[in-house]
């Protein structure tokens, strides 16, 4: 037997045993697993969560139909299921957390649906393989933020297209579908873009076909989004785009100009970085499938093609009359369509080699890209993604701090201690909050150094101080600087450290100097 006649003996034996259907539940399987380990490690609030949780937590219902405090933004509807999961399940890092789980595991069957609609045999559980692992899907599934149900709305538009352009559209499934949608508008900020780009979709088809007499039905559940949407827009969206802090940290998201190409391939590159988790060198190859997915898909099924491609190309749109940031997370309702293509792009290299059976050169390929993120998949079961663990560090001051010492807040971490300071027992008074960032973030000023000084020069002829610090990690310079200055006032006596937080005890007595 040769060489190639033994491939396709083991090939074809692979495929006996691990059919399309057995590898998507294995998938399915291993991304539930994923999300829900993620989810119950309970890791601490950080930095943008918690500035979040204060807003729900200090509001009511109505108050959050307001510009929410801390430069932050989100859908009313997510807000108000925060609020309701909070006062049911009291306000938790898991309750805070549910509902942005929940979208994560309902989003899984969602693609699962999607794929099959739209791939072929091995393409399926490629797919569910990338969307299961991808290191950004599950991390989000685990965060106060909307960016999971974005997601998850994403696809459940989705689903929602594909079935009202099957069915026969009686007044009944008008109304239904048009509410479904003028709701989901409430809860995810693309959501418009993704309803939008199904909506031009389902015309064309329409038009296309020749079922004109589905027209009207069409339009008037399309109009029950517009009206949704421009509530939306004038309740909460109006105000969240005239945010200048917003707009400034927006800027790059957009391009110059309508020409500006380089700016289009520079997005694309970190696209598929982040938040599709490709290895930079393995970004332009990525790229390279991917528009072969399309290419495959022009040539097999134009329709699936139009439909996939329809939110990504609304959301390019809506940058360029810069209407929508293009930037990471806020692009991950995008990634369950561009996988999709990907996966297409896979499997039609495989199919169009010149072996009998694909499996093997579909598998190298899919190996190429797929093993680091499996890779690190599996480490994460043993080892969740982590970000700032204040909660911890502020279990081992509890418990090493005496009468008398002073706690003395870095005013990174200001906010996720408000968030868990009544948790620990802390009232205000109880502790010292520093002095505020003038320039958020950029190169330390001379006038922000003198205020910082003065600051901790404030702190000196006490014996037991602790300097609790969080949300430092990307501003070295400015933490180094810091810690050099401590340094130089007093002794440290301890140190406790956990991911992205830390504190230290010094003893700034005149004895110590």
């Amino acid at each position: 037997m040769g060489i190639t006649s033994q491939i396709n003996a083991w090939q074809e034996k692979i495929q006996t045993r691990y059919s399309p259907k057995l590898l998507s539940w294995l998938a399915i399987a291993f991304a539930v697993t994923l999300r829900i380990v993620q989810y119950f490690h309970n890791r601490s609030l950080w930095a943008d969560e918690a500035v979040l949780a204060l807003n729900i937590i200090d509001r009511n219902y109505l108050q959050l139909l307001q510009p929410l405090d801390y430069n932050q933004g989100a859908p009313i509807g997510f807000l108000w299921v925060e609020k309701l999961a909070i006062q049911v399940l009291g306000d938790s890092e898991y309750a805070f957390r549910l509902f942005p789980f929940l979208c994560g595991i309902i989003s899984i069957f969602l693609f699962y649906d999607l794929a099959k609609r739209g791939l072929k045999h091995y393409g399926i559980p490629i797919a569910l393989a990338f969307f299961g692992v991808l290191e950004y899907l599950v991390y989000y599934t685990s965060e106060l933020k909307q960016y999971s149900s974005d997601v998850a709305i994403a696809l459940g538009l989705a689903w929602l297209t594909q079935d009202f352009i099957r069915r026969e559209l009686t007044p009944k499934y008008i109304a239904i579908y048009g509410m479904i949608g003028a709701v989901a508008i409430w809860f995810s900020h693309p959501a418009v873009l993704v309803a939008g780009g199904f909506a031009i979709f389902s015309l064309v088809k329409v038009w296309k076909t020749r079922e004109f007499k589905k027209l009207p039905q069409l339009f008037a559940i399309f109009a029950t989004w517009g009206v949704s949407f421009i509530s939306f827009y004038l309740v909460s969206i109006q105000s969240l785009a005239a945010n200048e802090t917003l707009r400034e940290s927006w800027r790059k998201a957009f391009p110059s100009e309508l020409t500006d190409i380089n700016w289009l391939v520079d997005k694309w590159q970190d696209l598929f970085q982040n938040p599709l988790g490709f290895e930079k060198s393995l970004v332009n190859l990525g790229i390279a499938v991917f528009f072969i997915g399309i290419f495959s898909l022009f040539r097999r099924h134009r329709q699936t093609l139009a439909f996939v491609s329809s939110p990504i190309l609304a959301t390019l749109l809506a940058t360029y009359l810069h209407q929508y940031p293009f930037r990471n997370r806020l692009l991950l309702f995008l990634i369950p369509f561009i996988i999709l293509l990907f996966a297409e792009g896979i499997y039609y290299i495989g199919k169009k080699t010149y072996l009998k059976f694909s499996a093997l050169p579909t598998i190298l390929i899919f190996g190429l890209f797929a093993i680091a993120p499996l890779s690190h998949s599996i480490e994460l079961l043993s080892n969740p993604i982590e970000r700032e663990e204040i909660r911890p560090v502020l279990t081992y001051i509890k418990e090493h701090k005496k009468p008398g010492d002073l706690l003395y807040i870095f005013q990174r971490g200001e906010y996720q201690f408000q968030y868990y300071a009544p948790k620990f027992g802390y009232a205000e008074g109880d502790y010292i909050v520093g002095v505020d960032d003038l320039e958020d973030g950029k190169e330390v000023s001379s006038e922000e150094w003198e205020r910082y000084t003065a600051d901790f020069d404030a702190l000196q002829g006490n014996p037991r101080v602790w300097l609790l610090f969080s949300h430092v990690d990307k501003f070295d310079e400015e933490r180094e600087r810091v810690l050099g200055y401590i340094d130089s006032l007093g002794t440290k006596l301890d140190r406790f450290d956990r991911t992205g937080a830390f504190v230290c005890l010094y003893d700034f007595s005149n004895e110590a100097q």
